[in-house]
C-alpha cells in the first residue's frame, strides 16, 4: 500500500504485507468459503459419507459430523474462518444442523456472485438477504408443528432424525431410548433443559448395545484407600472444595529445627492437624467424601478407619452434576462442614468397568443428573457415538424448550423456497433480484440430500416441487426409496431451531463476506523479512536493535 507525496513513494503497510482490493478480493472470499461448504457437503443426510480426519501427531478422527470436520481442519483463510464460526454457533445454540448452515452459506455466496457479474452492487444483495432471511424465519414458524413435552414417541423420532448417518446407526433405537429417558429426567418443572447434567462416559468394550443409563452420577475415579469400602449404602455424602490437608503459610516462611526432638513434635503436631480435619469430617455424619482438591496419606489413613469411602480431584463439573444429583451443597472450607450440607444417595460403589474402576453414585432422591455409559468395539467407534448422542440430546432438549418441530428431508426448505419466490415478486425493485436468489439457494440442501443418496437431484426436485405447489408442505425426499413422501408419517422430524438458526447463521456469514472489498494482510511474522538468527547474534542481540526500532525495515 503507497501513497505519492510528489511523485515519491510512501510506503505505509509493512513491508511484505498483501492487499487485495475490489472484485477480487470478493472473489477471493467467496472462493474460501465455497471450498469449505464443499469439504462438509458430502456429510449431509443419512447417506452422507464420513471424513477421516489426521492431525500432525497422527491421530485419527473418523467423523461425519460438520462442526467437528471444520474444527478439525487447520483452516487459514479468514474468510473460511467465518464459515466454522456459523457451524461453532450452530453447534452451541442448537447442537445439530451444522452441515446445513455451512452449505447454505456456501450457495447463497455462490448465488451472490452471479449476482455480482451482473454488477449488482454487494450493499444490494446484502440488503436483499436480509429480507429475505427474516421471511424464511416467519415461514418456518408459520409451517411448524407443536410437540408436547411428555410426547415420548414424537422426541424419540427427533433423536432417530439426528443420529441418521453418524456412526450410532447400529443401535439407533437402544440410543433413542437412551436420550429420551435423559432429557425427560434432567429437565426442569419450568421447561429448560441443561444438557450438562446428562454425562457421557466412554468405555472401550463391548458393543453399541451395552450402552446404558445410570440414573445418577459416574465418576471415573477410583477410591483413595484401598482399606475403604467398596460400597456404601444410604450414603449421606460431603462435596469439599477443599484440601483435606495440613495449612501451608501464606507467605514464604522457614522453620528451624535444631534437635531430633523438634522434629518429632513437628511431625507429631502435623498429625494432629490432618486427624483434627478427619474429625470434623466424622462428626457430620458423612460416610462419602467427595474431594475436588487434594487429600494427604495420613488423611486417607484416618478416613479408611473411620469407613469413609473418599474420591479425590473431581472435576467441578462433576461436583456441579452431583450437587444436583445427591442435594448436597459443595463445601469450601473444612470450618463450614454441616449435617445440613450433606447429600443423600441410596447407594455409592466403585465398580469395574472395562478393567477400570468407577465410582457409580445411585438411587438419589431426585436423579436431576444422569450419566450415560456408552460402549463400543473400537475408540473411533465411540467417539463417533458420543458425538451422535451428543447432537441428538441436543435437539431432543431444544424440542421440550421450544415445544415445535419442522419435518426434514428437505421439505421446509423447498417450501421456503417457494414461497420467499413469491415474496420476491412482491418486493420488486433491485432486492427482488437477491430475495430470488436466496430462494433458489435453500434447493441446495434436498439437492445434496439426492446427490449424496446416488439420486438425480433434478428429477427429485422436480418432484418435491410439484408436491408442494399442490399444497402438500410436508413432503420430502425419501432418500432410502428415491421418492418424495410425507415427512411426518416417515417420522423425520426436527426442532423448528435447528432450520431457523441455520438460515440465521448463514444469511448472516454471507452477507458479512459479501461486504468486504478489501482485504489488507500483514506480512508474516518470519517470512523472511526480519534480520537472521546470525545476523540478530552479529548485531548483540536485540540490544544492537535499538528495541526494535532500531531496524529501518520492522517498523
Amino acid at each position: 500500500m503507497t501513497a505519492n507525496l510528489g511523485g515519491q513513494p510512501i510506503l505505509i503497510l509493512k513491508e511484505g504485507s498483501q492487499r487485495t482490493r475490489g472484485r477480487d478480493a470478493q472473489g477471493a472470499n467467496i472462493a474460501a468459503a465455497k471450498a469449505v461448504a464443499s469439504a462438509v457437503r458430502t456429510t449431509l443426510g443419512p447417506k452422507g459419507m464420513d471424513k477421516m480426519l489426521v492431525d500432525t501427531i497422527g491421530d485419527v478422527v473418523i467423523t461425519n459430523d460438520g462442526v467437528t470436520i471444520l474444527k478439525e481442519m487447520d483452516i487459514e483463510h479468514p474468510a473460511a474462518k467465518m464459515m466454522v464460526e456459523v457451524a461453532k454457533t450452530q453447534d452451541d445454540e442448537v447442537g445439530d444442523g451444522t452441515t446445513t448452515a455451512v452449505v447454505v452459506a456456501g450457495e447463497l455466496l455462490k448465488k451472490a456472485e452471479n449476482l455480482l457479474e451482473q454488477d449488482v452492487h454487494p450493499t444490494v444483495i446484502a440488503h436483499g438477504y436480509r429480507m429475505a432471511a427474516e421471511k424464511a424465519q416467519e415461514i418456518l414458524k408459520e409451517i411448524a408443528i407443536d410437540v408436547r413435552a411428555d410426547d415420548i414417541e414424537m422426541l424419540k423420532k427427533i433423536a432417530d432424525t439426528a443420529m441418521t448417518g453418524k456412526g450410532a446407526e447400529a443401535a439407533k433405537e437402544k440410543l433413542c431410548d437412551l436420550v429420551v429417558k435423559a432429557v425427560t429426567m434432567i429437565a426442569d418443572e419450568d421447561g429448560t433443559v441443561n444438557t450438562d447434567y446428562a454425562k457421557v462416559e466412554k468405555k472401550v468394550g463391548g458393543s453399541i448395545e451395552d450402552s446404558e443409563i445410570i440414573e445418577g452420577v459416574v465418576i471415573d475415579k477410583e477410591r483413595v484407600h484401598p482399606g475403604m469400602p467398596k460400597l456404601v449404602k444410604d450414603a449421606k455424602i460431603l462435596l469439599l472444595n477443599a484440601p483435606v490437608e495440613f495449612k501451608k503459610t501464606e507467605v514464604d516462611a522457614e522453620i528451624s529445627i535444631t534437635s531430633p526432638d523438634q522434629l518429632q513434635m513437628f511431625l507429631d503436631e502435623e498429625e494432629r492437624m490432618i486427624r483434627a480435619i478427619v474429625e470434623k469430617i466424622v462428626a457430620s455424619g458423612a460416610n462419602v467424601l467427595f474431594c475436588q482438591k487434594g487429600i494427604d496419606d495420613i488423611a486417607q489413613h484416618y478416613l479408611a478407619k473411620a469407613g469413609i469411602i473418599a474420591v479425590r480431584r473431581i472435576k467441578k463439573s462433576d461436583m456441579e452434576k452431583l450437587s444436583r444429583a445427591t442435594g448436597a451443597t459443595v463445601v469450601s472450607s473444612i470450618d463450614a462442614i454441616d449435617v445440613s450440607e450433606l447429600g443423600f444417595a441410596g447407594r455409592v460403589e466403585e465398580k469395574k468397568v472395562s478393567g477400570e474402576e468407577m465410582i457409580f453414585v445411585t438411587e438419589c432422591k431426585n436423579p436431576k443428573a444422569v450419566t450415560l455409559m456408552i460402549h463400543g468395539g473400537t475408540e473411533h467407534v465411540v467417539d463417533e457415538v458420543d458425538r451422535a448422542l451428543e447432537d441428538a440430546l441436543r435437539v431432543v432438549s431444544v424440542a421440550v424448550e421450544d415445544h415445535k418441530f419442522v419435518v426434514g428431508g428437505g421439505a421446509p426448505e423447498i417450501e421456503v423456497s417457494l414461497r420467499l419466490s413469491d415474496y420476491a415478486a412482491s418486493v420488486g425493485g433491485r432486492a427482488q433480484l437477491a430475495i430470488e436468489a436466496f430462494a433458489n439457494a435453500m434447493e441446495i440442501i434436498p439437492r445434496t440430500l439426492a446427490e449424496n443418496a446416488g439420486l438425480d437431484p433434478i428429477d427429485m426436485l422436480v418432484e418435491l416441487r410439484a408436491a408442494h405447489e399442490k399444497g402438500d408442505k410436508l413432503a420430502g425426499l425419501n432418500v432410502f426409496d428415491g421418492r418424495t413422501e410425507n415427512m411426518l408419517e416417515a417420522g423425520i422430524i426436527e426442532p423448528l431451531r435447528v432450520k431457523t438458526q441455520a438460515v440465521a447463521s448463514a444469511a448472516e456469514a454471507a452477507v458479512m463476506i459479501l461486504r468486504i472489498d478489501d482485504v489488507i494482510a500483514a506480512s508474516k511474522m518470519g517470512g523472511g523479512e526480519g534480520p537472521s538468527p546470525e545476523e540478530m547474534a552479529a548485531m548483540g542481540g536485540m540490544g544492537g536493535m535499538g528495541g526494535m526500532g532500531g531496524m529501518p525495515g520492522m517498523m
